[in-house]
C-alpha cells in the first residue's frame, strides 16, 4: 500500500539568532531555527531544515537550590557567569547560552539593572555563540533590567524573555529598539498564546522574530499538557495560522531539577538509581519528549543530558557529522 505523505499549506517561520561582524554584531556563530514544512522526524514529510538546538543555562549568581549532582559539573565556574558560559560552550558544546538574571529579583540579591548589564557584557565577551537572556520572574524589576540589557546587547540579535500578558509592552519595545527577538509565554493555552502574539505584533514587532513558550513541565509533572498544546500549535502554524507559526522553546533543565526524583539523595531514594545519574536521565527523557512535540530550542542544565540529547537530535535528523 502506498504511504500517504501529508502536505501542509504553510511553514514555520525561520529565525536567525546572533549577529556576525558583517551584520553589526560580534558573534562568530549564528544559529538558525524553525523553517519546518511538516511534522518533526516523519520521513518524507519534514526534512529537518534546521535541526533543534540546545542552550545551556548560566546564572548571574550561584544557584542556591541546585543539587550537588548538578553543581559538581561546573565547580568554581558557578561563581563567575563569564567563565561558566565559556565552559558550557568550549567543554560541553552548547549551541547557545541562556543567561538567567536571577540576582535582580527583589527576594534574592535585588541587583540593579546596571549590574545586570555589566554581567551581560562580560558574557558577551567570553563566548561567541548567540545569547538568550531571561529575567528573574519579577515583572516590575525585569522591565528595568531588560531595557538596560537590550541596549548593552544592541546589534547582537539576542533572544529576550519572557514576555507575558502582564509585561509584554516594555519587553517588546526594548527588543524593537535593540534589534532583538522575543520569547512570548502563555499558561498552556493556545488561544492566549495567539492573543499575546497578536498584541506583540500590534506594536509593530515582526512575527518572524517571536519564539513561543507554552511553559514546560518535567516528565511526570504535567509534560503531557504542554506536549498536546505544542502539537496543536505546530499543526495550526503549518495549516496557515501566522500567529502560531513561530518556532518553540522549552526550559527543560529548570523544571527537571525542581522535581523530587532529581533532587532526592541516595539515602532517600536508593531504589531510584544513583543520584549522580538520575537527574541527567530525567532531563534527557524530558528533552526528547519535547523534541517530538516540535521544540526548536531546548534550554538544559546537565552536561551529560546535553551530550546525549545532541546525539539523539543527530540521529533523528540523520546528521552525519
Amino acid at each position: 500500500m502506498e504511504r500517504v505523505i501529508e502536505k501542509w499549506q504553510d511553514s514555520i517561520s525561520e529565525l536567525t539568532l546572533g549577529a556576525a561582524k558583517e551584520s553589526g554584531g560580534t558573534r562568530a556563530n549564528t544559529v538558525k531555527i524553525g523553517g519546518e514544512t511538516g511534522i518533526y522526524f516523519l520521513k518524507g514529510e519534514d526534512a529537518c531544515p534546521n535541526p533543534p538546538v540546545i542552550a545551556m543555562e548560566v546564572w548571574d549568581m550561584e544557584p542556591e537550590n541546585w543539587t550537588d549532582a548538578l553543581k559538581s559539573n561546573f565547580g568554581s565556574a558557578l561563581k563567575d557567569p563569564a567563565e561558566w558560559a565559556r565552559m558550557c560552550v568550549e567543554k560541553f558544546k552548547a549551541d547557545l547560552i541562556c543567561l538567567r538574571l536571577a540576582s535582580v529579583h527583589p527576594d534574592t540579591k535585588d541587583s540593579s539593572a546596571e549590574e545586570a548589564g555589566k554581567t551581560l557584557e562580560k558574557v558577551l565577551k567570553a563566548v561567541s555563540v548567540p545569547l538568550i537572556i531571561v529575567g528573574s520572574g519579577s515583572h516590575e524589576k525585569d522591565n528595568d533590567v531588560v531595557v538596560r540589557c537590550g541596549e548593552v546587547a544592541r546589534g547582537e540579535n539576542c533572544l529576550f524573555g519572557i514576555a507575558a500578558r502582564e509585561n509584554y509592552k516594555t519587553l517588546t519595545a526594548a527588543c524593537l529598539s535593540g534589534g532583538h527577538s522575543i520569547i512570548s509565554e502563555a499558561p498552556i493555552d493556545i488561544n492566549i498564546a495567539k492573543q499575546l502574539n497578536i498584541l506583540i505584533c500590534d506594536m509593530q514587532f515582526p512575527p518572524e522574530k517571536i519564539v513561543i513558550h507554552h511553559a514546560t513541565g518535567a516528565l511526570g509533572y504535567g509534560l503531557e499538557y504542554t506536549y498536546s498544546i505544542m502539537e496543536r500549535t505546530r499543526l495550526a502554524g503549518l495549516s496557515g495560522d501566522r500567529m502560531l507559526s513561530m518556532p518553540m522553546i522549552n526550559f527543560v533543565g529548570q523544571e527537571v531539577w525542581k522535581t523530587k526524583e532529581a533532587k532526592a539523595g541516595d539515602e532517600v531514594a536508593s531504589d531510584w538509581g544513583p543520584t549522580r545519574d538520575r537527574g541527567a536521565l530525567l532531563e534527557t527523557a524530558t528533552a526528547c519528549s519535547y523534541l517530538n512535540a516540535g521544540a526548536d530550542i531546548l534550554v538544559m542544565n546537565h552536561p551529560k543530558a546535553v551530550e546525549k540529547t545532541k546525539e539523539i537530535i543527530k540521529d533523528l535528523c540523520n546528521v552525519k557529522n
